[in-house]
């Protein structure tokens, strides 16, 4: 799906009036979310599942085109966990 179809299903489903309010909403959202991680580091939604932020360690990797071995850096990364029931229902 994507961002637009988002948006617009997010129009259908609230009943908001303009897909202009819709966009609010979606970006408002992913504001609130994307601040949540920032902040916290976790979101948990009932039912969906959770996000946490994860550090990776720095490694040593290979160009695959040169086989020169490079440093890859240290990183956070957004790791995602389905709750049972999106699993049962996927």
């Amino acid at each position: 799906m994507t961002k637009a179809e988002m948006i617009k299903a997010l129009q259908e489903k609230t009943g908001l009036q303009t897909r202009a309010q819709a966009e609010t909403a979606y970006d408002a959202l992913l504001g609130l979310l994307t601040g949540a991680l920032k902040n916290d580091g976790s979101i948990t939604l009932q039912g969906f599942g959770g996000f946490k932020v994860v550090n990776r360690a720095a490694r040593k990797g290979r160009n695959p085109r040169t086989g020169q071995e490079i440093a890859i850096p240290a990183s956070k990364n957004v790791k995602f966990t389905p709750s049972k029931k999106l699993k049962e229902e996927v």
